[in-house]
């Protein structure tokens, strides 16, 4: 919540943690993984008991209010949100699934039980279809075209043209094309990174749509892969470690 204009940030200081982000991504892919090839009602199960599971274990993250109410309600329905929630955690059906179209109907269902607003549903699922995208080789001009054509958002934006009057923004419309722009002025997984926190508003959030794609397109840095695991508690790291295993099993990156 802290933003900052300086691109030379500090990625990761003493009191850097896992956010709300982190936490529902780790908790989506498990959902993801356990229950690939059930049926629906399988699988929107799983989410549910995975994403409780992980918010309870860590619940000052920094979630939501509503979405913060889901996490400990014994009996949690989709509220209409439109916020980027849905899209921050989705990166893993980007990964997971062989089609687009699978990739495409997970994220639909990552989203709904909980962001059902059209709008939080569109914006899972341009970030899981630009993970797909990206991870099987498309370059970016492809990405933006098929983003734009199929979620109807404008990418020909540039950041210089929209930081000067950006603000907070969790909606998915006000933040999931701002991170993929981040991405596509990229040179690298941190510059995707330094270039969407600089952005200001919701800046975590933001880094990790972004970030989830630049990592499909580049590759993780791995300078911060110690750090970042200091950082996992078991659980997380055990997670990080099955979807590792299960997304080289097919030979993706």
């Amino acid at each position: 919540f802290r933003n900052t204009h300086d691109y030379d940030f500090e990625i990761l200081t003493p009191y850097s943690r896992p956010t709300d982000d982190s936490c529902m991504t780790l908790a989506v892919a498990k959902a993801l993984m356990d229950s690939k090839g059930k049926e629906d009602r399988q699988i929107l199960n799983h989410l549910v008991y995975e994403m409780q599971r992980m918010g309870r274990i860590h619940p000052d993250a920094g979630y939501g209010g509503s979405f913060y109410r889901w996490i400990f309600s014994k009996h949690p329905q989709p509220y209409g949100s439109w916020g980027d929630g849905s899209a921050m955690r989705v990166s893993s059906a980007g990964w997971l699934y062989e089609t687009m179209e699978e990739t495409l109907h997970a994220a639909q269902l990552s989203a709904m039980v909980s962001h059902d607003h059209p709008e939080g549903i569109k914006g899972a699922k341009a970030i899981a279809a630009a993970v797909y995208l990206a991870r099987n080789g498309s370059e970016k001009e492809e990405i933006r075209e098929y983003i734009e054509k199929n979620f109807g958002y404008d990418l020909h934006r540039t950041l210089a043209e929209i930081m000067p009057g950006y603000t907070f923004d969790v909606s998915c419309q006000g933040s999931v094309p701002e991170a993929m722009i981040a991405f596509l002025e990229s040179e690298s997984f941190e510059d995707s990174i330094r270039k969407a926190v600089i952005l200001g508003g919701d800046s975590d959030t933001i880094a990790c749509m972004a970030g989830a794609v630049a990592e499909a397109y580049y590759g993780f840095d791995e300078r911060y892969r110690e750090e970042v695991l200091k950082r996992l508690d078991q659980m997380q790291k055990e997670i990080l470690e099955q979807f590792e295993k299960t997304v080289s099993a097919y030979g993706g990156k």
